[in-house]
Protein backbone atom coordinates (compact mmCIF):
# COMPACT_ATOMS: atom_id res chain seq x y z
CA UNK A 1 0.00 0.00 0.00
CA UNK A 2 1.60 3.48 -0.83
CA UNK A 3 2.07 5.90 1.55
CA UNK A 4 2.11 9.30 1.95
CA UNK A 5 5.47 11.15 1.81
CA UNK A 6 4.77 13.33 4.54
CA UNK A 7 4.28 9.93 6.58
CA UNK A 8 7.69 8.27 5.12
CA UNK A 9 10.87 8.36 6.91
CA UNK A 10 14.42 7.02 5.21
CA UNK A 11 16.46 6.65 7.67
CA UNK A 12 20.40 5.12 7.76
CA UNK A 13 21.90 3.32 10.59
CA UNK A 14 25.68 4.22 10.56
CA UNK A 15 28.96 3.66 12.88
CA UNK A 16 31.85 1.53 13.62
CA UNK A 17 31.73 -2.17 12.99
CA UNK A 18 30.24 -4.23 15.90
CA UNK A 19 28.43 -1.46 17.57
CA UNK A 20 24.89 -2.87 17.20
CA UNK A 21 23.55 -2.12 14.22
CA UNK A 22 22.42 -5.08 12.45
CA UNK A 23 21.03 -6.15 15.65
CA UNK A 24 19.15 -3.00 16.72
CA UNK A 25 17.50 -3.06 13.31
CA UNK A 26 16.55 -6.47 14.15
CA UNK A 27 15.26 -5.20 17.71
CA UNK A 28 12.94 -2.15 15.87
CA UNK A 29 11.61 -5.04 13.33
CA UNK A 30 10.56 -7.35 15.95
CA UNK A 31 8.92 -4.56 18.02
CA UNK A 32 6.95 -2.87 15.07
CA UNK A 33 5.68 -6.48 14.23
CA UNK A 34 7.85 -6.58 11.07
CA UNK A 35 9.47 -9.89 12.06
CA UNK A 36 7.91 -12.68 15.07
CA UNK A 37 11.02 -12.43 16.79
CA UNK A 38 14.50 -10.44 16.46
CA UNK A 39 16.98 -12.44 14.56
CA UNK A 40 20.94 -13.11 15.56
CA UNK A 41 24.09 -12.49 13.92
CA UNK A 42 26.23 -14.82 15.78
CA UNK A 43 23.22 -17.53 14.53
CA UNK A 44 22.57 -16.04 11.23
CA UNK A 45 19.10 -15.30 11.49
CA UNK A 46 19.09 -12.01 11.03
CA UNK A 47 16.82 -10.06 8.47
CA UNK A 48 20.11 -7.89 6.71
CA UNK A 49 22.57 -9.97 6.98
CA UNK A 50 21.57 -13.04 4.86
CA UNK A 51 24.66 -13.44 2.04
CA UNK A 52 26.57 -16.42 2.75
CA UNK A 53 29.55 -14.20 3.08
CA UNK A 54 28.24 -11.84 5.81
CA UNK A 55 26.62 -15.26 7.81
CA UNK A 56 30.46 -16.73 7.48
CA UNK A 57 31.91 -13.13 8.82
CA UNK A 58 29.08 -12.71 11.44
CA UNK A 59 29.06 -9.27 9.88
CA UNK A 60 27.48 -6.97 7.20
CA UNK A 61 29.06 -6.21 3.77
CA UNK A 62 26.62 -4.56 1.76
CA UNK A 63 23.83 -2.24 2.96
CA UNK A 64 20.46 -3.59 3.38
CA UNK A 65 17.08 -2.32 3.06
CA UNK A 66 14.12 -2.98 6.25
CA UNK A 67 10.73 -1.36 5.94
CA UNK A 68 8.55 -1.18 8.59
CA UNK A 69 5.38 0.46 9.94
CA UNK A 70 5.20 2.27 13.10
CA UNK A 71 1.97 3.93 14.67
CA UNK A 72 2.30 7.16 16.70
CA UNK A 73 -0.26 9.36 18.12
CA UNK A 74 -2.40 7.63 16.25
CA UNK A 75 -0.42 8.17 12.64
CA UNK A 76 1.13 5.28 11.03
CA UNK A 77 4.47 6.00 9.29
CA UNK A 78 6.30 4.29 6.89
CA UNK A 79 10.15 3.44 8.30
CA UNK A 80 12.78 2.58 5.24
CA UNK A 81 15.65 1.32 7.67
CA UNK A 82 18.91 1.17 5.62
CA UNK A 83 20.75 -1.17 7.95
CA UNK A 84 25.28 -0.50 6.49
CA UNK A 85 28.63 -2.27 7.00
CA UNK A 86 30.69 -0.82 9.92
CA UNK A 87 33.91 -2.27 8.47
CA UNK A 88 35.86 0.58 6.48
CA UNK A 89 36.25 -1.49 3.39
CA UNK A 90 32.61 -1.21 2.81
CA UNK A 91 32.32 2.44 2.87
CA UNK A 92 31.12 2.67 -0.79
CA UNK A 93 27.82 0.88 0.45
CA UNK A 94 27.75 3.33 3.23
CA UNK A 95 28.01 6.34 0.95
CA UNK A 96 24.90 5.31 -0.92
CA UNK A 97 22.60 4.72 2.26
CA UNK A 98 23.60 8.14 2.81
CA UNK A 99 22.94 9.33 -0.56
CA UNK A 100 19.22 8.52 -0.09
CA UNK A 101 18.61 8.62 3.57
CA UNK A 102 16.87 11.77 5.30
CA UNK A 103 18.21 10.65 8.59
CA UNK A 104 21.12 9.16 10.32
CA UNK A 105 21.28 7.12 13.50
CA UNK A 106 24.54 7.15 14.82
CA UNK A 107 25.03 3.48 16.68
CA UNK A 108 27.78 3.69 19.31
CA UNK A 109 28.66 1.27 21.66
CA UNK A 110 28.70 1.88 25.36
CA UNK A 111 31.26 -0.08 25.72
CA UNK A 112 34.09 0.81 23.32
CA UNK A 113 32.81 4.67 22.77
CA UNK A 114 33.64 6.77 19.85
CA UNK A 115 35.57 5.19 17.44
CA UNK A 116 37.37 5.63 14.00
CA UNK A 117 34.22 5.11 11.55
CA UNK A 118 32.31 7.14 14.27
CA UNK A 119 34.44 9.98 13.79
CA UNK A 120 34.87 9.47 10.01
CA UNK A 121 31.44 8.73 9.08
CA UNK A 122 29.93 11.66 11.76
CA UNK A 123 32.20 14.13 9.32
CA UNK A 124 30.67 12.81 6.47
CA UNK A 125 26.67 13.55 7.61
CA UNK A 126 28.36 17.07 8.76
CA UNK A 127 29.46 17.43 4.53
CA UNK A 128 25.97 15.88 3.22
CA UNK A 129 24.11 18.24 6.09
CA UNK A 130 22.26 15.18 7.11
CA UNK A 131 20.20 15.41 10.41
CA UNK A 132 20.99 13.01 13.00
CA UNK A 133 20.47 11.55 16.08
CA UNK A 134 22.80 9.21 18.39
CA UNK A 135 22.04 5.85 20.12
CA UNK A 136 23.79 4.49 22.65
CA UNK A 137 23.55 0.78 22.50
CA UNK A 138 24.92 -2.16 24.68
CA UNK A 139 22.87 -0.61 27.72
CA UNK A 140 22.32 -4.30 28.74
CA UNK A 141 20.57 -3.89 31.67
CA UNK A 142 17.57 -5.53 33.06
CA UNK A 143 14.43 -2.78 32.27
CA UNK A 144 11.94 -1.80 29.41
CA UNK A 145 8.86 -1.93 31.61
CA UNK A 146 7.52 1.68 32.66
CA UNK A 147 7.25 1.90 36.56
CA UNK A 148 4.66 4.40 37.96
CA UNK A 149 5.90 4.61 41.73
CA UNK A 150 7.36 8.73 42.40
CA UNK A 151 10.97 8.86 42.29
CA UNK A 152 13.08 9.20 45.14
CA UNK A 153 12.93 12.74 46.36
CA UNK A 154 17.28 13.03 45.82
CA UNK A 155 16.99 11.25 42.13
CA UNK A 156 13.52 13.62 41.22
CA UNK A 157 15.31 16.85 41.93
CA UNK A 158 18.04 15.78 39.71
CA UNK A 159 15.26 14.41 36.72
CA UNK A 160 13.91 17.98 37.05
CA UNK A 161 17.45 20.04 36.86
CA UNK A 162 17.92 17.98 34.09
CA UNK A 163 14.75 18.66 32.32
CA UNK A 164 14.43 22.19 32.88
CA UNK A 165 18.57 22.10 31.28
CA UNK A 166 16.97 19.84 28.12
CA UNK A 167 13.86 22.25 27.66
CA UNK A 168 16.02 25.79 27.66
CA UNK A 169 18.60 23.78 25.26
CA UNK A 170 15.98 23.17 23.08
CA UNK A 171 13.64 26.64 23.17
CA UNK A 172 16.90 28.70 22.55
CA UNK A 173 17.10 28.05 18.82
CA UNK A 174 13.39 29.52 19.03
CA UNK A 175 13.84 33.28 19.38
CA UNK A 176 9.87 33.63 19.64
CA UNK A 177 9.32 30.45 22.18
CA UNK A 178 12.54 31.18 24.05
CA UNK A 179 10.85 34.77 25.09
CA UNK A 180 8.10 33.10 26.30
CA UNK A 181 9.96 30.49 28.28
CA UNK A 182 12.00 33.56 29.69
CA UNK A 183 8.57 35.08 30.92
CA UNK A 184 7.41 31.66 32.83
CA UNK A 185 5.57 30.26 29.85
CA UNK A 186 5.92 26.40 30.20
CA UNK A 187 5.85 25.24 26.46
CA UNK A 188 3.78 21.79 25.88
CA UNK A 189 5.33 18.88 24.48
CA UNK A 190 3.77 19.47 20.76
CA UNK A 191 5.79 22.66 20.91
CA UNK A 192 8.87 21.22 21.90
CA UNK A 193 8.86 18.68 19.72
CA UNK A 194 8.05 21.13 16.50
CA UNK A 195 10.80 23.24 17.48
CA UNK A 196 13.27 20.12 18.01
CA UNK A 197 12.53 18.67 14.92
CA UNK A 198 13.34 22.15 13.35
CA UNK A 199 16.90 22.27 14.70
CA UNK A 200 17.77 18.37 13.84
CA UNK A 201 16.73 19.01 10.53
CA UNK A 202 18.98 22.50 10.50
CA UNK A 203 21.67 20.21 12.02
CA UNK A 204 22.31 22.52 15.37
CA UNK A 205 20.51 19.68 17.21
CA UNK A 206 21.26 15.99 18.06
CA UNK A 207 19.28 14.03 20.51
CA UNK A 208 21.29 11.09 21.92
CA UNK A 209 19.34 7.78 23.21
CA UNK A 210 20.59 5.34 25.25
CA UNK A 211 19.13 1.68 25.57
CA UNK A 212 20.15 -1.81 23.80
CA UNK A 213 19.04 -4.05 20.73
CA UNK A 214 19.66 -6.95 23.18
CA UNK A 215 17.01 -5.94 26.09
CA UNK A 216 14.47 -3.49 23.52
CA UNK A 217 15.24 -0.76 26.29
CA UNK A 218 14.22 2.83 24.50
CA UNK A 219 13.95 0.85 21.24
CA UNK A 220 10.28 1.66 20.84
CA UNK A 221 11.33 5.20 22.07
CA UNK A 222 13.76 5.50 19.15
CA UNK A 223 11.08 4.67 16.92
CA UNK A 224 9.09 7.71 18.21
CA UNK A 225 11.87 10.23 17.81
CA UNK A 226 12.48 8.91 14.22
CA UNK A 227 8.74 9.81 13.80
CA UNK A 228 8.01 12.99 15.78
CA UNK A 229 11.07 14.86 14.75
CA UNK A 230 12.54 12.87 12.22
CA UNK A 231 12.82 14.82 8.86
CA UNK A 232 10.21 13.55 5.82
CA UNK A 233 11.29 13.59 2.42
CA UNK A 234 9.08 17.00 1.87
CA UNK A 235 11.55 18.44 4.36
CA UNK A 236 14.70 17.57 1.88
CA UNK A 237 14.69 18.50 -1.72
CA UNK A 238 17.49 16.74 -4.31
CA UNK A 239 19.58 18.12 -6.24
CA UNK A 240 19.70 17.59 -9.54
CA UNK A 241 21.66 18.26 -12.97
CA UNK A 242 19.85 19.60 -15.74
CA UNK A 243 20.92 21.47 -18.51
CA UNK A 244 24.61 22.35 -16.60
CA UNK A 245 23.13 23.79 -14.12
CA UNK A 246 22.46 22.16 -9.97
CA UNK A 247 18.65 22.77 -9.35
CA UNK A 248 17.05 21.01 -6.42
CA UNK A 249 13.97 18.70 -6.88
CA UNK A 250 11.26 18.90 -4.40
CA UNK A 251 9.80 15.35 -3.21
CA UNK A 252 5.99 16.39 -5.44
CA UNK A 253 3.87 13.74 -5.63
CA UNK A 254 2.10 15.26 -8.14
CA UNK A 255 5.52 16.21 -9.85
CA UNK A 256 7.04 13.85 -12.92
CA UNK A 257 8.68 10.35 -11.87
CA UNK A 258 11.91 10.65 -10.89
CA UNK A 259 13.92 7.77 -9.38
CA UNK A 260 17.85 7.41 -8.55
CA UNK A 261 19.11 3.55 -8.71
CA UNK A 262 21.94 4.04 -5.41
CA UNK A 263 22.15 -0.23 -5.46
CA UNK A 264 22.28 -3.04 -7.46
CA UNK A 265 22.03 -6.87 -6.75
CA UNK A 266 23.10 -8.99 -8.93
CA UNK A 267 20.95 -12.66 -8.83
CA UNK A 268 21.81 -15.53 -10.95
CA UNK A 269 17.93 -16.40 -10.62
CA UNK A 270 16.35 -13.62 -11.15
CA UNK A 271 18.35 -11.47 -12.82
CA UNK A 272 19.49 -7.81 -12.01
CA UNK A 273 17.57 -6.27 -9.27
CA UNK A 274 17.82 -2.33 -8.88
CA UNK A 275 17.23 -0.61 -5.57
CA UNK A 276 15.53 3.18 -5.90
CA UNK A 277 14.56 6.65 -4.55
CA UNK A 278 11.45 7.88 -5.30
CA UNK A 279 12.82 11.50 -5.64
CA UNK A 280 9.41 12.84 -7.73
CA UNK A 281 5.89 11.66 -8.63
CA UNK A 282 4.87 8.35 -8.56
CA UNK A 283 5.74 5.51 -10.43
CA UNK A 284 3.62 2.52 -11.39
CA UNK A 285 3.99 -1.01 -12.22
CA UNK A 286 4.96 -1.28 -15.80
CA UNK A 287 5.93 2.52 -16.23
CA UNK A 288 8.21 3.24 -19.24
CA UNK A 289 11.39 5.94 -18.18
CA UNK A 290 14.48 6.40 -20.12
CA UNK A 291 17.90 5.92 -18.45
CA UNK A 292 19.56 9.53 -18.33
CA UNK A 293 23.01 8.20 -18.09
CA UNK A 294 22.71 5.76 -20.71
CA UNK A 295 20.09 6.79 -22.98
CA UNK A 296 18.24 4.11 -23.19
CA UNK A 297 14.34 3.13 -22.49
CA UNK A 298 13.60 1.35 -19.54
CA UNK A 299 9.91 -1.15 -18.82
CA UNK A 300 9.61 -0.84 -15.14
CA UNK A 301 7.69 -4.28 -14.92
CA UNK A 302 6.93 -5.12 -11.73
CA UNK A 303 7.71 -3.12 -8.24
CA UNK A 304 8.58 -4.14 -5.45
CA UNK A 305 9.54 -3.54 -1.32
CA UNK A 306 12.86 -5.29 0.08
CA UNK A 307 13.02 -6.37 3.53
CA UNK A 308 16.53 -8.02 3.80
CA UNK A 309 15.58 -10.90 1.01
CA UNK A 310 12.09 -10.78 1.18
CA UNK A 311 9.98 -8.94 -1.62
CA UNK A 312 6.71 -8.15 -1.47
CA UNK A 313 5.14 -6.73 -4.84
CA UNK A 314 3.81 -3.28 -4.81
CA UNK A 315 1.98 -1.19 -7.42
CA UNK A 316 3.22 1.83 -6.50
CA UNK A 317 5.90 3.61 -5.33
CA UNK A 318 5.24 7.50 -4.47
CA UNK A 319 7.72 10.45 -3.89
CA UNK A 320 10.05 9.96 -1.37
CA UNK A 321 9.38 5.82 -0.75
CA UNK A 322 11.94 3.20 -1.34
CA UNK A 323 11.55 0.58 -3.68
CA UNK A 324 12.93 -1.75 -6.39
CA UNK A 325 12.53 -3.62 -9.62
CA UNK A 326 14.09 -6.27 -11.40
CA UNK A 327 15.68 -6.98 -14.98
CA UNK A 328 16.46 -3.48 -15.61
CA UNK A 329 19.52 -4.65 -17.89
CA UNK A 330 20.72 -1.20 -19.08
CA UNK A 331 20.85 0.25 -15.76
CA UNK A 332 23.71 0.63 -12.91
CA UNK A 333 24.14 1.94 -9.32
CA UNK A 334 24.25 5.60 -9.87
CA UNK A 335 21.77 5.75 -12.49
CA UNK A 336 18.64 8.28 -13.15
CA UNK A 337 15.37 6.91 -14.52
CA UNK A 338 13.01 9.83 -15.73
CA UNK A 339 10.64 10.71 -18.49
CA UNK A 340 11.40 10.94 -22.06
CA UNK A 341 12.76 14.24 -23.22
CA UNK A 342 13.75 15.45 -19.17
CA UNK A 343 17.41 15.43 -19.04
CA UNK A 344 17.96 15.36 -15.39
CA UNK A 345 20.83 13.12 -13.25
CA UNK A 346 21.40 13.24 -10.14
CA UNK A 347 25.17 13.26 -8.97
CA UNK A 348 26.07 9.98 -8.43
CA UNK A 349 27.59 9.08 -4.61
CA UNK A 350 31.53 9.26 -4.42
CA UNK A 351 33.29 5.78 -5.11
CA UNK A 352 35.59 5.14 -2.48
CA UNK A 353 39.53 4.26 -3.85
CA UNK A 354 40.54 1.14 -4.62
CA UNK A 355 43.73 0.63 -3.29
CA UNK A 356 44.32 -3.24 -2.82
CA UNK A 357 44.64 -5.83 -5.44
CA UNK A 358 45.24 -8.88 -6.35
CA UNK A 359 46.03 -10.95 -9.84
CA UNK A 360 43.30 -13.82 -10.94
CA UNK A 361 43.46 -16.22 -12.71
CA UNK A 362 40.48 -18.75 -14.08
CA UNK A 363 40.97 -22.19 -12.88
CA UNK A 364 38.99 -23.64 -15.94
CA UNK A 365 38.74 -23.42 -19.90
CA UNK A 366 34.80 -22.89 -18.55
CA UNK A 367 35.89 -20.12 -16.46
CA UNK A 368 37.66 -17.77 -18.65
CA UNK A 369 35.00 -18.16 -21.10
CA UNK A 370 32.61 -17.21 -17.78
CA UNK A 371 35.11 -14.67 -16.39
CA UNK A 372 34.33 -11.14 -18.43
CA UNK A 373 30.58 -11.07 -18.01
CA UNK A 374 30.49 -12.60 -14.57
CA UNK A 375 33.03 -9.68 -14.08
CA UNK A 376 30.93 -7.07 -14.93
CA UNK A 377 27.81 -8.31 -13.62
CA UNK A 378 29.61 -8.41 -10.17
CA UNK A 379 30.86 -4.24 -11.07
CA UNK A 380 27.52 -3.60 -11.63
CA UNK A 381 26.68 -4.81 -7.69
CA UNK A 382 29.88 -3.30 -6.69
CA UNK A 383 30.99 0.14 -8.31
CA UNK A 384 33.88 -0.03 -5.42
CA UNK A 385 35.55 -2.90 -7.46
CA UNK A 386 37.83 -2.29 -10.19
CA UNK A 387 38.88 -4.71 -12.92
CA UNK A 388 42.03 -4.16 -15.06
CA UNK A 389 43.58 -6.12 -17.99
CA UNK A 390 47.70 -5.65 -17.82
CA UNK A 391 48.72 -6.55 -21.54
CA UNK A 392 52.11 -5.96 -20.44
CA UNK A 393 51.68 -8.39 -17.67
CA UNK A 394 49.23 -10.51 -19.09
CA UNK A 395 47.29 -10.22 -15.70
CA UNK A 396 43.51 -9.77 -15.20
CA UNK A 397 43.47 -7.93 -11.50
CA UNK A 398 40.49 -7.23 -9.64
CA UNK A 399 41.01 -4.17 -6.87
CA UNK A 400 39.27 -3.34 -3.94
CA UNK A 401 39.28 -0.26 -0.90
CA UNK A 402 40.59 -3.76 1.21
CA UNK A 403 41.66 -7.24 1.11
CA UNK A 404 38.47 -8.36 2.71
CA UNK A 405 36.44 -6.19 0.42
CA UNK A 406 38.47 -8.43 -2.38
CA UNK A 407 38.06 -11.33 -1.16
CA UNK A 408 34.60 -10.96 -0.60
CA UNK A 409 34.41 -10.02 -4.08
CA UNK A 410 36.00 -13.37 -5.49
CA UNK A 411 33.93 -15.76 -2.90
CA UNK A 412 30.49 -13.88 -4.49
CA UNK A 413 32.19 -14.59 -7.87
CA UNK A 414 32.30 -17.90 -7.62
CA UNK A 415 29.13 -18.60 -5.81
CA UNK A 416 26.53 -16.25 -7.67
CA UNK A 417 28.10 -16.92 -11.05
CA UNK A 418 30.60 -20.55 -10.65
CA UNK A 419 33.27 -19.17 -11.69
CA UNK A 420 36.22 -20.39 -9.71
CA UNK A 421 39.71 -18.47 -9.89
CA UNK A 422 43.40 -18.78 -8.34
CA UNK A 423 44.53 -15.48 -7.19
CA UNK A 424 48.46 -14.54 -7.56
CA UNK A 425 50.45 -11.88 -6.37
CA UNK A 426 50.63 -8.55 -9.22
CA UNK A 427 53.60 -8.55 -11.32
CA UNK A 428 54.72 -4.91 -10.92
CA UNK A 429 55.29 -3.71 -14.99
CA UNK A 430 58.74 -2.38 -13.99
CA UNK A 431 61.14 0.24 -16.19
CA UNK A 432 64.51 0.76 -16.72
CA UNK A 433 67.23 3.15 -17.52
CA UNK A 434 70.79 4.02 -17.90
CA UNK A 435 72.93 5.33 -14.62
CA UNK A 436 75.69 6.56 -16.96
CA UNK A 437 76.69 7.83 -20.36
CA UNK A 438 77.89 4.85 -22.44
CA UNK A 439 78.82 4.74 -26.27
CA UNK A 440 78.22 1.58 -28.33
CA UNK A 441 78.47 0.90 -32.10
CA UNK A 442 75.98 -1.04 -34.42
CA UNK A 443 76.07 -2.80 -37.03
CA UNK A 444 74.38 -5.05 -39.61
CA UNK A 445 75.83 -6.48 -42.28
CA UNK A 446 74.27 -9.34 -44.89
CA UNK A 447 75.07 -10.28 -48.23
CA UNK A 448 72.68 -13.07 -49.30
CA UNK A 449 72.73 -12.71 -53.01
CA UNK A 450 71.54 -9.66 -55.07
CA UNK A 451 70.99 -6.27 -52.78
CA UNK A 452 72.97 -6.97 -49.32
CA UNK A 453 72.42 -5.16 -45.67
CA UNK A 454 74.44 -2.98 -44.36
CA UNK A 455 74.52 -0.12 -41.82
CA UNK A 456 76.77 1.37 -39.10
CA UNK A 457 75.25 3.59 -36.20
CA UNK A 458 77.66 4.80 -33.26
CA UNK A 459 75.33 5.98 -30.54
CA UNK A 460 76.17 7.69 -26.90
CA UNK A 461 73.77 7.20 -24.35
CA UNK A 462 72.41 8.70 -21.32
CA UNK A 463 70.16 9.39 -18.68
CA UNK A 464 67.30 12.02 -18.34
CA UNK A 465 65.15 12.97 -15.33
CA UNK A 466 62.56 11.11 -14.11
CA UNK A 467 59.86 10.92 -17.08
CA UNK A 468 61.85 13.13 -19.03
CA UNK A 469 61.23 10.55 -21.88
CA UNK A 470 63.01 10.21 -24.66
CA UNK A 471 65.66 12.37 -26.36
CA UNK A 472 67.29 11.90 -29.92
CA UNK A 473 69.66 14.13 -30.97
CA UNK A 474 71.37 13.90 -34.64
CA UNK A 475 75.02 15.56 -34.24
CA UNK A 476 76.55 13.25 -37.25
CA UNK A 477 78.79 15.03 -39.60
CA UNK A 478 80.42 14.75 -42.99
CA UNK A 479 77.47 12.65 -44.65
CA UNK A 480 78.46 9.29 -42.42
CA UNK A 481 75.10 8.62 -42.68
CA UNK A 482 72.67 10.38 -45.30
CA UNK A 483 69.87 12.12 -43.69
CA UNK A 484 67.39 10.16 -45.48
CA UNK A 485 68.69 7.31 -42.60
CA UNK A 486 68.75 9.54 -39.91
CA UNK A 487 64.94 8.78 -38.70
CA UNK A 488 65.59 4.95 -39.36
CA UNK A 489 68.11 5.13 -36.88
CA UNK A 490 65.56 6.57 -34.35
CA UNK A 491 63.18 4.45 -34.92
CA UNK A 492 65.56 1.98 -34.04
CA UNK A 493 66.23 3.14 -30.86
CA UNK A 494 62.60 3.11 -29.96
CA UNK A 495 61.81 -0.26 -31.02
CA UNK A 496 65.09 -1.53 -28.61
CA UNK A 497 63.68 0.98 -25.73
CA UNK A 498 60.10 -1.07 -25.82
CA UNK A 499 61.71 -4.55 -26.01
CA UNK A 500 63.54 -3.97 -23.21
CA UNK A 501 66.68 -4.03 -21.42
CA UNK A 502 68.89 -5.85 -19.56
CA UNK A 503 66.24 -7.23 -17.63
CA UNK A 504 63.61 -7.29 -20.36
CA UNK A 505 61.49 -4.39 -18.63
CA UNK A 506 60.93 -1.60 -21.12
CA UNK A 507 63.84 1.79 -20.99
CA UNK A 508 62.93 5.02 -20.42
CA UNK A 509 64.16 8.38 -19.68
CA UNK A 510 67.16 8.57 -22.44
CA UNK A 511 69.46 10.87 -24.53
CA UNK A 512 70.43 9.34 -27.57
CA UNK A 513 73.27 10.77 -29.82
CA UNK A 514 73.78 9.53 -32.93
CA UNK A 515 77.22 11.17 -33.68
CA UNK A 516 78.58 8.56 -36.35
CA UNK A 517 78.09 6.14 -39.07
CA UNK A 518 79.12 4.03 -42.33
CA UNK A 519 76.66 3.39 -45.16
CA UNK A 520 77.10 1.93 -48.46
CA UNK A 521 75.22 3.24 -51.50
CA UNK A 522 73.49 -0.03 -52.59
CA UNK A 523 73.23 -2.29 -49.62
CA UNK A 524 72.39 0.30 -46.96
CA UNK A 525 68.35 0.86 -46.54
CA UNK A 526 66.06 2.37 -43.70
CA UNK A 527 65.62 -0.94 -42.85
CA UNK A 528 69.25 -1.96 -42.08
CA UNK A 529 69.49 1.42 -40.38
CA UNK A 530 66.56 0.74 -38.22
Amino acid sequence: MACATEMVRNVVLIGHGGTGKTSLVEALLARGGAIPRAGRVDDGTSACDTEPEEIKRKMSLSLALAPIEWSDDGSTYRINLIDTPGYADFVGEVEAALAVADLAVMVVSAVDGVEVETEHLWRRCDELKLPRLVFVNKEDKAGGTRHSEPLPSDIAAEEQRVHDALVEEIVSGDDDQLERYLSGDTPSIAELERTLAHEVLACTEFPVLCGSAVTGVAVDRLLDFICEIGPSPLDRSVAVEAAGDVVQVPADVDGQPLAYVFKTIADPFVGQLSIFKVLSGTITTDDHLVNVNRGVDERLHGLFVLRGKEQTPVKELRAGDIGAVAKLSNTRTGDTLAPKGTPVKVPPAPIPPAVYGVAIKPKTQTDDDKLVASLQRLRAEDPGLVVERNEETRQTVVRGVGDTHVAVALERLTRKFGVNVVTEDIRVPFRETVASTAEAEGKVKKQSGGHGQYAVAMLRVGPRDRGAGLEFVDSVVGGAIPRQFIPAVQKGVEDAMTHGGVHGFPVVDLRVECFDGKYHSVDSSDMAFR
